[in-house]
């Protein structure tokens, strides 16, 4: 296991322990935008994360969903949220965890995600599977959408008209939707097999960067809301395990 990892699994850890630790303790809440909040935890979490990185990796850059971002032209890149389920844990809803994507030359080669509360740790690199607590895990082998259980992007506020429209038109297609306000716990279910796809249409590039090299190491693809390769930039993505990918593709994408 790379030092990048090592690294990551450690922060993410850190960071998890204080954001449980402070579980219906918040101090402070700012508001980012249009029902869109961050806490004094996201904060303090983010911060012990990229000061680790600065530490270890001075050159490499950093993508940090709550400080911003630097060193963008390093071939390193490394994309955090510390807190993502902000408003679940706002809420004292535990389900949340912290976020550690890591890119080379635009290629996502490593992802950790720790959900704290239930101490659940995943973990992958490029080329060498992807984990759950020191277990190999694997994508569902649902083939038929029917069968399907998929989780739906929970901000159908900034765009009610297409995002109720797909809504629909999966609903009738597949056994169930699930909303869980956190896209970690969406992307490691993906990961374990426990849901067979996601559709997000406004998470940003540190919400998705710690669940892509773990959902392609355990069998299954993403893309971009067109059809292309998830980057750095992304907005919006389409996580599937492999059997019903084609599928859902084809539902999702003449949407856009």
């Amino acid at each position: 296991m790379s030092k990048i990892i090592d690294l990551s699994i450690k922060m993410a850890k850190e960071a998890g322990v204080l954001l449980k630790d402070n579980f219906g303790k918040i101090k402070e809440i700012q508001k980012k935008g249009d029902r869109n909040f961050a806490t004094n935890l996201d904060r303090e979490a983010e911060n012990l994360i990229v000061a680790a990185i600065r530490s270890d990796f001075p050159e490499h850059g950093v993508i940090a969903e709550e400080s911003g971002s630097s060193n963008l032209d390093s071939d390193y890149l490394w994309i955090i949220d510390p807190l993502d389920g902000t408003h679940n844990y706002m809420r004292n809803v535990a389900v949340f965890g912290v976020s550690i994507g890591v890119v080379y030359k635009k290629e996502f080669i490593g992802g950790v995600i720790y959900m704290p509360m239930d101490d659940e740790l995943y973990v992958a690199e490029k080329g060498a599977g992807a984990y759950k607590n020191g277990e190999r895990i694997s994508v569902s082998d649902v083939s038929d959408l029917k069968n399907c259980s998929i989780s739906f992007d929970s901000s159908i506020r900034y765009s009610p008209e297409l995002m109720l429209t797909t809504l629909g038109a999966l609903s009738r297609e597949v056994f169930n939707v699930r909303m869980y306000g956190s896209s970690v716990r969406a992307l490691t279910y993906i990961a374990e097999g426990k849901i067979d796809f996601s559709v997000e249409f406004h998470d940003r590039p540190w919400d998705f960067a710690g669940g892509v090299c773990l959902i392609e190491e355990a069998g299954g693809k993403l893309i971009d809301l067109k059809g292309g390769k998830l980057t750095p930039e992304t907005i919006g993505y389409l996580a599937s395990n492999s059997n019903v990918f084609q599928a859902v593709k084809e539902l999702i994408i003449p949407q856009f």
